[in-house]
């Protein structure tokens, strides 16, 4: 919690703008069965908490470099750990994999990242850092949804808990569910009554494996192959949403990283990331991926269980796994990522020069590199390649443009 030390460091809010605020929510609750008096009894006694907005801009999904993201979350030690996790539970994960039709390992990949096996649960009080969020911030309107669904949690009692503590972003239990995905997922697998992700492992596994299905997770697909592309391949043609048939892209050349075959099944459709630009990893990623992405809409975060999870299902893959180069192509190191203060900058300078970089809050999302990937083809001739990549050289280059460019396109 903020501090009177901290006062120098995180934003100044107002604790008469947050209680006008609470009182303007007190309607919302009382449409979803909360009446307004006891809605404002149960936040009586909450302050605006500004040490969640400071945290608000720095979450590592987005800010740290993907490979030192990566080896923090992925190493030997992580590895083995899931090994004995998965060995010590097996006779309940299997069980679960059976009902649900997800598979144990990835449960625990999950298990893993999200809270270290429930070792890491958060500290933050849910109702005073969702109410901070709902009421201050660049992203009122989605956590505005998620206090409301948090204060229905707590006043039933579905948790079993007097108090609900998580992150300071509203996640709760040991695989870090948003109270919406509770509402939505959470199961009582060991019929006690509760949908207790605290505590219980029936129910953190059960609840885990449900929105993993609902999520369109298929058992037996890869979720990603790493890739070679050929030397004239088009960059812009990568990214999540770019889906096509999986056979069109291995008509473009596309041949597997490790040397072999390709397996005669294969999904159906398939999206090419490139996770760190055209000259780091390149993976083909398959409906599984998007299963993943779902669960927390950050490609290193999807990458990290993906690396996890395949680890624990082969090995080998675990014997011979390296967290400082866990791909076959190595990380191009010499061009990092940018701060989120330099990619402010970027999407500025994108914007004046025509390129719309959609929000300009300082996330690289797809349509900020859907706009630098197009300066990139129009104004970046030789120097880089337009797979756009917000890294340090792309901003660099952008820098040389304050008069604009002659289009080629």
């Amino acid at each position: 919690m903020a501090g009177a030390n901290a006062q120098s460091y995180y934003p100044q809010l107002s604790e008469d703008e947050f209680r006008a605020c609470l009182e303007r929510l007190a309607p919302e609750a009382e449409q979803r069965g909360i009446p307004a008096d006891r809605f404002l009894s149960l936040t009586a006694a909450l302050s605006p908490d500004p040490s969640v907005i400071a945290r608000l801009d720095r979450q590592p999904e987005f800010v740290t470099p993907i490979w030192q993201y990566l080896a923090n979350l992925v190493d030997g030690r992580r590895i083995q750990t899931a090994q004995d996790k998965l060995r010590e539970n097996e006779g309940l994960l299997r069980y679960v994999e059976a009902t649900y039709d997800v598979d144990a390992e990835l449960l625990v990949a999950f298990w893993a990242v999200e809270s270290n096996f429930g070792q890491n649960l958060g500290r933050d009080d849910l109702l005073q850092s969702l109410a901070t969020l709902s009421c201050f911030g660049r992203r009122q309107n989605y956590f505005r949804p998620e206090f409301l669904t948090a204060v229905n949690i707590l006043e039933r009692g579905d948790t079993g808990q007097a108090r609900l503590r998580g992150s300071w972003a509203g996640a709760f239990g040991q695989t870090q569910f948003m109270p919406s995905t509770f509402e939505r997922y959470a199961v009582d697998f060991d019929g006690d009554g509760k949908r207790d992700l605290y505590h219980s492992l029936p129910d953190i596994f059960a609840s885990t494996a449900n929105f993993l299905k609902q999520a369109g997770w298929r058992r037996g697909e890869p979720w990603a192959i790493e890739v070679v592309l050929p030397p004239s391949f088009n960059a812009q043609l990568a990214g999540r949403t770019k889906k096509r048939p999986t056979n069109e892209w291995l008509a473009m050349g596309l041949t597997r990283a490790d040397g072999k075959p390709w397996p005669r099944a294969l999904p159906e459709k398939a999206a090419l990331l490139l996770p760190a630009g055209r000259q780091g990893p390149a993976l083909l990623a398959f409906p599984n991926y998007d299963a993943i992405f779902r669960y927390n809409a950050a490609e290193s975060y999807a990458l990290a269980i993906g690396l996890l999870y395949d680890a624990l299902k082969d090995p080998l893959k675990a014997a011979r796994f390296d967290p400082k180069q866990p791909f076959v192509q190595p990380w191009p190191t010499d061009d990092p990522p940018l701060t989120r203060s330099e990619t402010l900058e970027l999407q500025e300078r994108l914007s004046a020069l025509g390129y719309d970089p959609g929000n300009i809050d300082g996330v690289a999302g797809s349509q900020t590199r859907e706009a630098l990937s197009r300066f990139q083809q129009e104004c970046g001739g030789q120097t880089l390649e337009a797979d756009g990549w917000p890294g340090t050289k792309a901003l660099e280059q952008l820098r040389r443009f304050e008069g604009g460019c002659n289009k080629t396109h």
